[in-house]
């Protein structure tokens, strides 16, 4: 086992203990993720912005890789009190440079109808956001509830017109943004989870029960790891919490027959608090992956951007449900979180 590994799984036991012994007292960002985790049984969205500030001071919101949870748990509190939004938004809006994206997002993701106008209403205040702002405004980024899964491959009469009128050799447009989509964007996951906490609705959760069957993805390092890490969270975060695994089981009846089994896997290990298998297989799985590859990449160099880049291992979860020793490396800042895992690559 590489050096680095060691190090990373001695630091997540530490933070372990901390949350375990009360006398060595958590962080400042850890108490904020278990008062998160344990808003929706007693909503205070009067606080948020306190809570919000405290984060910004403490730096846990720098990271945008790193703080789906904090966007997706701001845009529920949003969701969730239509009538208190402007209020919560402009107690909100003199929040720092580096974190004003987190805001605009929230505002984005809340789902309000009238989040748009709610958007406008804080452009002139957030003056060295606006490209940002008119992104969501003129629908080039999208709200999450209509963010893909995956991004759509071209079809066979594309591709043959492409040919056919030599698109190809035309001069060469400006390229266009990429499409925000679950495998691109493993953050996502996280922001999922925050709106959960933050509302204690279905919907989130149905969103990441489609995300399943990513775990059996042999294929793509990225959906791999989402689907693997959707899977882990929800049987660890249902084997805590009674409503979470209420809305699994009532989601089970009907689902598609790739993401039944997997769901059931799910439901069994949190109804016997049995997640160590479910633990072991995200694990195996992703060694597999990086021992063999998906048959097509298997260089070096490949490796070693998937080790820089483009693995999220969902921890920011995991340590709310107080399962922070999960084994699962992490980039640790403040708080732990999705962070990217740099080591995969160059593990010995």
């Amino acid at each position: 086992m590489s050096r680095v590994l060691l190090q990373l799984f001695a630091l997540l036991l530490m933070t372990a203990c901390a949350l375990a012994d009360p006398s060595i007292g958590p962080a400042p960002s850890d108490s904020a993720l278990t008062w998160i985790n344990a808003y929706r049984l007693k909503p205070a969205p009067d606080r948020v912005p306190q809570i919000v500030k405290a984060l910004s001071d403490m730096g846990a919101m720098k990271d945008p890789e790193s703080s789906g949870i904090f966007v997706g748990f701001v845009a529920g509190v949003l969701r969730a009190n239509p009538s208190k939004a402007e209020r919560l938004v402009d107690k909100m809006v003199f929040l720092p440079f580096q974190d004003q994206w987190v805001l605009i997002r929230a505002i984005a993701y809340s789902g309000l109808p009238q989040w748009k106008a709610l958007l406008r209403r804080v452009a002139a205040r957030l003056p060295e956001r606006q490209k940002l702002i008119n992104l969501y405004l003129d629908d080039e980024l999208l709200p999450i509830d209509q963010l893909p899964l995956e991004a759509k491959k071209a079809g066979m009469w594309k591709r043959v017109r492409s040919a056919v009128t030599f698109e190809s050799y035309r001069k060469p447009k400006a390229p266009a943004r990429p499409k925000e989509t679950f495998a691109t964007r493993p953050e996502l996951l996280d922001t999922m989870w925050g709106l959960y906490f933050a509302t204690g609705e279905p919907s989130p959760i149905r969103r990441i029960i489609t995300l399943l069957p990513w775990s059996k993805e042999r294929n793509n390092i990225d959906k791999l790891t989402v689907g693997s890490m959707a899977k882990f969270t929800l049987a660890s975060n249902a084997a805590r919490d009674a409503r979470l695994l209420k809305i699994l089981r009532a989601a089970a009846p009907g689902q598609p027959e790739e993401v039944a089994p997997v769901l059931a896997e799910v439901i069994d290990a949190a109804e016997t608090v049995d997640t160590a298998p479910v633990r072991k297989d995200a694990l195996a799985a992703i060694e597999l992956f990086r021992r063999k590859g998906p048959g097509y990449k298997t260089d070096a160099v490949w490796w070693a951007r998937v080790g820089e880049g483009a693995i999220s291992a969902g921890c920011v979860v995991a340590a709310v449900a107080g399962q922070a020793y999960l084994g699962l490396p992490c980039v640790v800042g403040g708080a732990l979180s999705t962070g990217t895992v740099h080591y995969l690559g160059t593990m010995d």
